[in-house]
């Protein structure tokens, strides 16, 4: 694999403030001024993992994925350009922009701007969460994921895989078309989403507890409109989350045991028991669709579908059997 992890996200909003009160007071991430145009938003020892700039489009956002270094993104880049897509090798002044060593840049089939970067900044402060949190699960899994929407998954899947390495965990097709891709163990990095329209459907981060997903859940559920999609179970990365609507156009992932799974022995499969295992109403769906997803879910809950929790070593403490002995 070339791609090793989601680096960052960019995303482009005039109401810095709007931002910096949703990802600190919320999210838990660590607000940090970069300029009168633009904050960084920290969520590990790195510099910063999201950024938000008032220099770019309104509604914009990007992702940036990291290589391990400068000979790997110039073979990424060669290899792109021998596929006739057009790359840019950015200056230094977008790489001190991006707190990274390198980077290129290009577009995917969609139009979605890509980033690929290499030598990302540590921090030199002890990261300090906006609220009081556990922490984010990122270091080598990267981010999170990201999840795009597309007019047609034949038109865009081939660039990720046969260009840019991505692995197919599994696939979706009813209550909608989606495909899971991995680049390292973190069950997929990038998801995308067949519903004929191109763009950013939402980011997932991840928690070290659950208390701290129940806790912003809270939070999200005191404030008019910010929950997205109800508290829920995916069937496929196992992740218990919910998802609350961003200031910008697209939702966040508020979610805690992900799964790990071995890039080396992992087999792609169709999913047929749907998204979730349970909860996961999605409003966004079409009232069809959302009928479709409730029908699954109830046949999981018929036929006692159940996944094992995966959990971090430190966040567990296991409990005595209860049972009565005969």
């Amino acid at each position: 694999m070339t791609l090793q992890a989601l680096g960052y996200a960019g995303i482009g909003a005039t109401d810095l403030g709007v931002w910096a009160s949703f990802a600190d007071r919320l999210l838990g991430m660590q607000v940090i001024e970069k300029s009168s145009g633009s904050i960084a938003l920290r969520m590990d020892d790195r510099q910063q993992r999201l950024f938000v700039d008032r220099s770019l489009e309104p509604g914009t956002c990007f992702f940036g994925w990291e290589v391990a270094d400068r000979v790997t993104l110039e073979a990424i880049a060669a290899r792109l350009d021998n596929a006739g897509v057009a790359v840019t090798h950015e200056g230094p002044n977008l790489a001190a922009q991006r707190m990274v060593d390198d980077l290129i840049s290009f577009k995917d089939p969609a139009g979605n701007r890509i980033e690929v970067f290499c030598g990302a900044q540590l921090a030199d402060r002890t990261f300090t969460p906006g609220r009081a949190i556990a922490g984010f699960r990122t270091g080598r899994l990267g981010l999170g994921h990201a999840v795009l929407t597309v007019e047609r998954l034949d038109d865009v899947a081939p660039f990720y895989q046969n260009l840019l390495g991505f692995h197919l965990s599994d696939y979706m097709l009813h209550p909608f078309k989606a495909c899971f891709f991995h680049i390292n163990s973190r069950h997929h990095s990038l998801a995308l989403i067949e519903n004929g329209r191109n763009g950013i459907h939402h980011l997932m981060i991840e928690l070290m507890s659950l208390d701290d997903v129940g806790q912003a859940l809270d939070l999200a559920a005191a404030e008019n409109d910010r929950i997205g999609v109800t508290l829920g179970r995916h069937t496929n990365d196992y992740m218990t989350s919910f998802y609350m609507k961003s200031p910008s156009s697209f939702m966040i992932e508020y979610g805690w045991g992900g799964r790990d799974i071995d890039p080396d022995q992992w087999r792609a499969h169709e999913l047929t028991k749907g998204p979730s295992l349970w909860g996961h109403e999605r409003y966004w769906l079409t009232e069809q669709a959302r009928n479709e997803a409730r029908t699954l879910r109830m046949e999981a809950a018929a036929c006692g579908s159940r996944a094992p929790v995966q959990v971090s070593e430190g966040y567990y403490q296991v409990v005595a059997d209860r049972k009565e002995r005969r």
